[in-house]
């Protein structure tokens, strides 16, 4: 039997394609944390990195950290399922459109390890989330959006969609064997949109400002520089592109950021 095997099922995204797949017996879910997988898989421990018998490894980032740890934990387990001879291994990484944010590099450097490696590949350029942008430009207790957003927009996706994306591409892979996808939105928002969809106002703030709340919010050290990167790639334009092979992976019109962000998706 062909075995899915899915890594990192304990995060937002992990956790919704984990979803999708319930169920099936060809499917294996697994995590550091065994409430969230039925096999451990610990990118940071090399003994639990055992892809034997894996046809298919879903490899979904390990974002979380300094460029050095997530590249580590990346080759690591590329290692280890080049070691056990998975055929195909399907990545969730970053949009093209993000190469100017701050978290781009691990996201290319493990896409070049692919590309330069023994098992056939799939690349899903995940775009920013619409989840991620409604906390980006949350509002105040008052109703105001003060986001430095500027003008700029943000073609942003539904996490359900990425993740049913995933599921799509890592169940049947051949068809997709070497192809990069840029997952992105229809349409592009920015704070006005996400304003007037909470019924709000958008008075945007500063980076500066940006970065004295992050900070004193108890952010970890690297997380501060990422997040005012990402207000400043938006709000200078670089992610406002709209278009990619959604739909088209997903067979369906993808669902609608600001329904998203206004919970009215489904």
């Amino acid at each position: 039997m062909k075995m899915l095997l899915v890594t990192g099922v304990s995060g937002e995204l992990g956790t919704l394609i984990a979803a999708g797949l319930a169920g099936r017996a060809d499917v294996v879910l697994a995590s550091r944390n065994p409430e969230y997988g039925r096999r451990r898989v610990d990118f940071d421990d090399p003994a639990s990195l055992d892809f034997a018998g894996v046809t298919t490894l879903l490899l979904i980032s390990a974002g979380y950290g300094e460029d050095d740890v997530v590249i580590a934990r990346h080759g690591a387990v590329i290692d280890a399922a080049e070691r056990d001879g998975v055929g195909h291994i399907v990545y969730t990484s970053l949009a093209s459109a993000g190469d100017h944010l701050p978290y781009a590099l691990p996201h290319r450097w493990t896409e070049r390890r692919l590309r330069s490696g023994t098992a056939a590949w799939t690349i899903l350029r995940n775009g920013l989330y619409a989840e991620l942008l409604a906390w980006l430009a949350a509002p105040d207790a008052e109703g105001r959006i003060t986001a430095p957003l500027g003008g700029g927009k943000l073609a942003a996706v539904a996490r359900r969609d990425l993740a049913d994306a995933a599921c799509r591409v890592a169940l049947d892979p051949a068809p997709h064997a070497g192809e990069v996808y840029d997952l992105v939105g229809e349409e592009a928002v920015g704070g006005a949109e996400v304003a007037e969809a909470l019924g709000g106002v958008y008075r945007p703030g500063t980076m500066a400002q940006a970065r004295a709340r992050i900070a004193a919010s108890g952010a970890a050290p690297f997380q501060t520089p990422m997040l005012v990167g990402t207000y400043s790639a938006i709000a200078h334009g670089f992610l406002d592109g709209t278009g990619g092979e959604l739909r088209a992976v997903l067979g369906t019109a993808p669902r609608k950021a600001l329904d998203v962000i206004a919970g009215k998706a489904g």
